[in-house]
């Protein structure tokens, strides 16, 4: 296998077998470890959100070039989760394949999702009053906040359908992103691995839970700063009403299009 998939990384099959591991181990923290990395991956995330609205948020960029820049500079959130360690939601939907496996109970994971899911939303949030309280919306003669709301209202506004779909597509993605970083050795390994899924689904304008939970508040928190038509209707009731389609369609992208295939693939026949 490694003769076929090449040089030093791991081979599927092998990537398999480690993110099955990781699972359990991940499923298996302490509930303060559980909570700690989890804020943290809010923030993490949240970072690359900020560079990503920062970024996008000149004028003078084309569309393409906007969505490649935004896109690069949002693969920030992964690889500080990656690399420097965290856990985030949406790539801890790879808990499947251990779940599949009979590793790890239907309690554990559902246990794991929701304590990181609320961790990764108070990183959030907390980075989201950093972020106002220092001004950083003012950048640019307020160009900065007025595209935060703009990026805010869109997504509080989307149709369900539209949202869930997105957030299916955005997490196979993302999920596929952190399967890669297994394959890698170095550190350089797993942030290339990162940087082109990552990248390619902020550019196609896929939907992350965890990344709304940055891009709405701020704009719930920016909007009478700044002025922006239909930032009226911003809420915390749109912030649900998008979190809610965005982490059913983040679950059955990242869990079950490519944690389960990937099971049934790699380690259903090994084990049965």
């Amino acid at each position: 296998m490694t003769e076929i998939f090449g040089f030093d990384a791991y081979a599927p099959k092998e990537i398999a077998e480690r993110v099955e591991t990781v699972g359990v181990a991940k499923a298996r923290l302490p509930l303060l470890s559980q909570i700690a990395l989890g804020v943290l991956a809010g923030g993490f995330i949240g970072l690359g959100a900020l560079y990503f609205t920062l970024v996008t948020s000149d004028a003078s960029l084309s569309f393409a070039a906007s969505r490649l820049l935004g896109g690069v500079t949002f693969s920030l959130g992964l690889i500080l989760v990656v690399v420097a360690g965290a856990e985030l939601f949406t790539g801890n939907n790879l808990l499947v394949m251990a779940w599949a496996s009979k590793r790890i109970s239907t309690a554990q994971l559902l246990q794991n999702w929701i304590v990181i899911y609320l961790a990764n939303l108070a990183g959030a949030l907390g980075l989201v009053m950093l972020v106002f309280l220092s001004n950083h919306w003012q950048m640019n003669g307020s160009a900065v906040g007025i595209h935060a709301v703009k990026i805010a209202a869109a997504k509080a506004a989307m149709p369900f359908w539209d949202a869930f779909f997105k957030g299916i597509l955005c997490n196979i993605l993302v999920c596929l992103a952190v399967w890669l970083a297994l394959a890698g050795r170095s550190v350089v390994d797993k942030i290339f691995a990162v940087i082109f899924p990552i990248s390619a689904f902020v550019a196609a304008g896929f939907e992350h839970s965890v990344a709304n939970m940055y891009f709405i508040p701020l704009g719930i928190l920016l909007k009478d700063h700044v002025s922006v038509g239909g930032a009226e209707n911003l809420s915390w009731l749109g912030l649900w009403s998008n979190l809610l389609p965005v982490t059913l369609g983040n679950i059955v992208g990242g869990g079950v299009m490519v944690a389960l295939v990937y099971y049934l693939i790699y380690r259903w026949q090994a084990q049965s």
